[in-house]
């Protein structure tokens, strides 16, 4: 089983990520399962959401304490919540930002997790040039398909389009091929360069 837990604040579209990955698990055949976590349910307040993949049913209908992956929808998270709690070294980790992670504070996880593991995507900033609104968690999934393999990006493209009407699906899509292609540059230089 591979779990994936999303931080992000209400009205970043964090739920609907969780949908989207769940989505895309079932689009390749497996099985898949998504929920949310709600706090404060009101914009801006930090809310978690998750989801799960799997080769057989999945019976299980806790949280995730221990984590395959870890998206993280907001940056201003990182330093007020504990997101990584439960992130195992070898696990992976998705930030929205056009920071690296030595910019962020946060050298110690390259010092301790793969840097093939870790990624910063500018999420909002390709959400806003080819949605038009600042919502990164569909251009998230992108980069989180090339980080990861769990699911590939046509599931993910696939998903955006069962979810979204064919306008938002659109640009959504292309964001998400963008965050894709980005990752996927990063991974190529991650022994050269410091992720971006």
């Amino acid at each position: 089983m591979f779990q994936v837990r999303i931080h992000g604040r209400g009205g970043q579209g964090v739920v609907t990520a969780a949908e989207l990955l769940s989505i895309a698990g079932f689009v390749q055949g497996r099985h898949a399962q998504a929920f949310p976590s709600f706090g404060s349910e009101r914009t801006g307040a930090p809310v978690v959401a998750f989801a799960r993949f799997d080769d057989r049913p999945i019976r299980v209908r806790e949280p995730i304490i221990i984590p395959d992956a870890v998206i993280i929808q907001d940056p201003t998270l990182l330093h007020q919540v504990d997101v990584f709690s439960g992130l195992p070294d070898e696990g992976y980790l998705i930030i929205n930002s056009s920071r690296g992670f030595i910019e962020l504070g946060l050298e110690d996880l390259l010092t301790r997790m793969p840097p093939r593991h870790l990624v910063t995507v500018p999420a909002t900033e390709l959400a806003l040039e080819h949605v038009g609104r600042p919502l990164p968690n569909a251009v998230l999934l992108g980069g989180f398909a090339a980080l990861t393999g769990v699911v590939s990006l046509d599931s993910v493209t696939a998903a955006i389009e069962q979810k979204f009407s064919a306008r938002l699906a659109a640009g959504n899509a292309a964001a998400a091929r963008a965050a894709f292609e980005t990752v996927g540059a990063q991974l190529m230089h991650s022994g050269e360069v410091e992720h971006a």
